[in-house]
């Protein structure tokens, strides 16, 4: 009798276990991160050049205008050789623990910190620069949107606020956020990616054909010392926002299929590199370009200072706001997952289209 109760506890122990591990499975289907992992090395390529070429290249011109030629030059050299480094360690480190995935960037903080310390010390900073990137790209979005009405119609034309051209760019994303994972928004973020280096290249080819400005002066902005030593900075946090983008790079690699003897860091970081390339053609020419035409008269985004021809500045406008489409999806995505991971996995919510659309809606709309 008493093998046979024991044997009964164990039996309904592994049943549990099993049950557990299958819900788990399940789950992680469901979620936006692990539900689909069939991404190429060509994924990762255009889904970083999506995440980091934003909108901040186009301060670069400005940023040099505070670093001068020597230090600006020489900083943003050094931010695209870090920055690589550091892209290929967190890459490395997605299975540094064998048959383990830190698919998420919590998950690599509680295996250096501990479950409960690496969630409060993780998960806090990312949200913040994920909703805040997200914001920042809603604002974006609707300037670029703004600019182009403002160009193309300067007679007989009503002026309407930026507020209104925001919730025309937001109402896109009612629609595209519900995608299901990070594979579903594949193409999106191709397009995003064409558009970065299509307007990158508008940028500094305008520039090119403008020509060096009459007068230009290559002197800091700054009268004073303590103005110059606070642009300073403030250029630096300039370049620093324009090379952003590891927040999201586990959760990219998470996608990319891995086996003991085709680990996913092989294609995750044939992909970073070419990336890494795009970034380069994007940002060097125009932080360079933009600074021998305009000198420190550079404003604070690059297409304000070019104006003309109007037609061009109006597609580069467009392009921005296609890519800021995909980079808003890009950032999203790893806060849907977090978001929905806690609904189903602590507040037990079912897994479902309701859930997740419901989910999705709120967090666009606030």
């Amino acid at each position: 009798m008493g093998d046979e109760a024991t044997t009964n506890g164990y039996s309904n122990k592994t049943s549990n276990v099993d049950g557990n591990l299958q819900r788990q499975k399940e789950i992680d289907k469901w979620l936006p991160i692990t539900s689909s992992r069939n991404a190429k090395w060509w994924y990762s390529a255009f889904h970083n050049v999506t995440a980091m070429v934003g909108a901040g290249v186009l301060g670069l011109p400005y940023a040099m205008a505070s670093l001068g030629w020597g230090p600006g030059v020489v900083i943003l050299i050094l931010s695209w050789v870090i920055t690589l480094y550091t892209l290929w360690q967190m890459i490395e480190m997605h299975e540094m623990v064998p048959g383990k995935r830190f698919d998420r960037y919590h998950e690599l903080g509680q295996q250096a910190f501990g479950e409960k310390l690496g969630l409060w010390i993780v998960v806090p900073q990312q949200l913040i620069v994920e909703v805040g990137v997200d914001i920042l790209y809603m604002v974006t979005g609707g300037t670029s949107l703004k600019n182009i009405h403002d160009l193309a119609c300067k007679k007989n034309c009503k002026s309407i606020k930026t507020t209104y051209f925001i919730m025309i760019f937001a109402s896109v994303h009612f629609v595209i956020s519900h995608l299901p994972n990070f594979n579903s928004i594949t193409g999106i973020s191709l397009a995003a990616a064409v558009m970065s280096l299509s307007y990158s290249t508008i940028a500094w080819t305008a520039s090119v054909h403008k020509g060096v400005q009459q007068g230009v002066d290559y002197s800091y902005k700054g009268s004073s010392t303590t103005g110059k030593v606070l642009d300073f900075f403030n250029a630096l946090g300039t370049v620093a926002f324009a090379f952003a983008g590891h927040n999201v790079v586990l959760e990219i690699q998470a996608t990319i299929p891995s086996t003991p003897e085709k680990p996913s860091k092989g294609p995750m970081w044939k992909g970073a590199v070419v990336g890494y390339i795009i970034v380069a053609l994007c940002y060097f020419p125009v932080a360079l370009i933009g600074y021998y035409v305009f000198g420190n008269n550079v404003d604070s985004n690059i297409l304000t200072s070019l104006q003309k021809p109007e037609g061009l500045i109006i597609a580069a406008n467009a392009f921005v706001i296609i890519h800021v489409i995909g980079s808003y999806q890009i950032y999203a995505m790893p806060v849907f997952d977090m978001i929905e991971s806690v609904l189903v996995k602590k507040m037990h919510f079912r897994p479902t289209r309701i859930l997740r659309f419901t989910t999705r809606t709120v967090y666009v709309g606030k």
